[in-house]
């Protein structure tokens, strides 16, 4: 590998790291396909990089999973092949849908969740009521908050213009003087 592709192949392992999404042999991976002019098959990935035929292969399948990666059958040979995507609005489609907005919705379902349970609850007592009131307007902020940002999220991956007025109308700050009851 010279050294123009050995240092942008490092580059990549650490950002993909600090990533949250990919390890950072993927990163490597990546790197490296991105920069080869063509398809490589597993076994020239695997000298590059000098990791484990197996190590790589299962990095390379995450790597086809999150779309970064395409494989590749070659005429005239019976292994597989590897090339990097280079459709990165693809890309970023995919990690929002899969990454983001799912977690988004988690948070989502569990406010609504927790405010079905503070409307089916038998609030008894003025401390009870005003704990719950408390605890419904934050979770209301938060669910807002969160719709906004999804909304926002799916209309960049279609590719629409991305409205700043809903997560603005969406951000609601809580009075200072507000602090948790009692």
């Amino acid at each position: 590998m010279d050294r123009l592709t050995a240092l942008f192949v490092e580059g990549m392992g650490a950002a993909a790291a600090t990533s949250g999404i990919l390890t950072q042999l993927q990163g490597r991976i990546f790197g490296l396909l991105y920069l080869h002019d063509g398809p490589m098959s597993l076994d020239d990935v695997t000298a590059e990089l000098q990791q484990s035929k197996g190590n790589v292969s299962v990095n390379i399948r995450g790597l086809i999973e999150w779309q970064l990666v395409r494989q590749f059958h070659v005429a005239g040979s019976r292994k597989d092949h590897y090339e990097a995507a280079t459709d990165f609005w693809r890309v970023m489609q995919e990690i929002l849908e899969r990454r983001f907005r799912w977690n988004l919705r988690q948070v989502v379902a569990a406010a609504e969740e927790t405010e079905q349970m503070i409307e089916a609850s038998n609030r008894r007592g003025a401390d009870a009521r005003e704990r719950a009131d408390f605890v419904a307007r934050r979770l209301a902020i938060l669910r807002e908050f969160f719709l906004a940002v999804d909304v926002g999220l799916g209309g960049f991956s279609r590719g629409e213009a991305f409205a700043p007025q809903l997560l603005q109308r969406a951000v609601v700050k809580v009075p200072i003087d507000e602090g948790p009851p009692r």
